[in-house]
């Protein structure tokens, strides 16, 4: 060895860090090493963009989309009163869901005791919209003004049927726990366009259902196996906008420069000794959250949005942390060049009392979505942002509980559920899909939840299977081994 280490350093090193550290005493040649390196995941920063810092080579083809705006609407809105119009389901309102519909599905613990799955017809009236003449429900009467600039897509469907793998699986592409991020992977191959904000930023409402909502994790917006740095920052609704933004009191903006200064330089020593690229990326992060405390403060603030602004998002959007408010952020981190940008709206998980949440939940959502694809439109930002609304599965058609004429609710149903799509390279006024009468299973054109995965990652420009990163002798993408584009969804 060059030099005698201790048996804590030993035992921390990394199988990197000890052919850097070995070179000089077992004869590996740099050219060799260069190789080893050249295929260790962790030399994957070795091929980034100076300017962006994304990967070289990337976007593998042209662009339609150069940001995402992912509406996530978590807890799984059911398709039956949105978007998947079933008028036939009155004529068999309270009989029994056939077993040649269910074909032996697997339902969850909250359904499995029950002895009769009564059909359960939605109660809301449905209308055609538009030059495309989509059906939109009642409960959406600002997406009645949006109809003809998005793509319905009714039969996107995943093989994940609980809440923590169904959501992991839509942001992941896997449905256990541990890889990055639809947004980690999108700012580690394409970088960010705005070096004083982060390039992937996560904002949450909570729910304007009555019931308790599903939970949320840090690791949907995590990064993974991937370096840290390529992690959703989620923005608050009061205090600091992040966490410990602001000077400590007593701490002048030039004392924490100096602090900053003296720590990046240990950082660099440590750096050098350990080729840890986390530590690079500890410096990244000071550095960004320093040049946060001007950018971040005149993002969040509203103050200079005109009346009209507000009027197209709707009342709620001058309360900090609604919906409304998120989705008139989502524009302003647009704008200023965020990559991806990811809300989170809970209170979808309707198994109870589901006519009287979902309207409240679609109150809450209906006039700030719309209003922020017009918005973009108005702007000229809609060509080349994608906006996706989605959740991480669907309903049930049969009733979770007692079934009334007024009142009932829904199981999770992840074999078809309805999303959109909008914007940069999707086309506009279309719906594709079909479902049986029951609502139950798809029959025209399968979406599955790596095919909206690899169309996202289409729409910036990226292969999804070029998008590669090696972990564990391994390499992984985002959508796994499986995934293709929606061709019929593309401008």
């Amino acid at each position: 060895m060059a030099e005698s280490l201790t048996p804590e350093i030993s035992a921390a090193m990394t199988r990197r860090q000890f052919f850097r550290r070995s070179t000089a005493g077992i004869a590996i040649g740099i050219p060799a090493l260069a190789t080893l390196l050249a295929t260790d995941g962790f030399a994957a920063d070795d091929a980034t963009n100076p300017k962006t810092g994304g990967l070289v080579g990337l976007p593998h083809f042209p662009p339609k989309a150069r940001r995402v705006i992912f509406l996530h609407q978590s807890g799984a809105p059911s398709q039956m009163e949105l978007f998947d119009y079933k008028p036939n389901l009155v004529n068999l309102q309270g009989s029994e869901l056939p077993d040649s519909v269910r074909m032996g599905q697997r339902i969850t613990g909250m359904t499995s005791g029950q002895s009769s799955f009564p059909v359960a017809p939605s109660i809301f009236k449905f209308s055609q919209y538009g030059k495309s003449g989509a059906w939109i429900s009642e409960l959406l009467p600002h997406h009645t003004k949006i109809v003809d600039d998005i793509t319905i897509i009714k039969t996107v469907y995943s093989e994940a049927i609980n809440h923590d793998p169904a959501i992991t699986f839509l942001q992941t592409g896997f449905q256990q726990p541990g890889r990055p991020s639809m947004g980690a992977w999108t700012t580690y191959g394409l970088g960010s366009e705005n070096q004083n904000l982060p390039a992937f930023v996560v904002l949450i409402s909570q729910a304007n259902a009555l019931n308790p909502d599903q939970p949320l994790f840090s690791r949907l917006w995590g990064s993974g196996f991937l370096p840290s740095r390529y992690q959703g920052v989620k923005f608050r609704a009061s205090g600091d906008p992040v966490l410990y933004l602001s000077n400590r009191p007593g701490v002048p903006d030039a004392t924490r420069r100096r602090m900053l200064d003296g720590i990046a330089k240990l950082n660099r020593l440590l750096a050098e000794k350990y080729a840890d690229p986390e530590i690079d990326t500890r410096v990244a992060q000071y550095e960004m959250a320093y040049r946060m405390q001007t950018s971040v403060p005149d993002l969040m603030d509203l103050s200079k949005e005109p009346e009209s602004t507000f009027e197209l998002y709707g009342p709620d959007s001058r309360k900090p942390g609604t919906y409304a408010s998120n989705c008139l952020l989502a524009r302003r981190l647009a704008e200023h060049g965020v990559r991806f940008i990811q809300l989170y709206h809970r209170g979808w998980d309707q198994h109870n009392d589901l006519p009287r949440d979902i309207a409240l939940q679609c109150k809450g959502v209906d006039q700030p979505s719309a209003g922020l694809i017009l918005d973009l439109k108005q702007r000229g930002m809609l060509d080349d942002t994608l906006v996706v609304w989605a959740g991480e599965f669907g309903r049930t058609v049969y009733c979770q509980g007692k079934l009334t004429g007024t009142n009932y609710g829904r199981d999770h149903h992840p074999r078809c559920f309805a999303i959109w799509m909008a914007g940069g390279g999707i086309q506009r006024g279309l719906t594709i899909g079909k479902t049986d009468d029951y609502c139950y299973n798809i029959v025209e054109d399968p979406v599955h939840v790596h095919d909206l995965q690899a169309t996202i990652l289409h729409c910036l420009g990226i292969d999804h299977l070029k998008l590669t990163y090696k972990f564990q002798g391994r390499y992984f993408r985002l959508t796994d081994v499986g995934g293709f584009v929606v061709k019929k969804a593309l401008a």
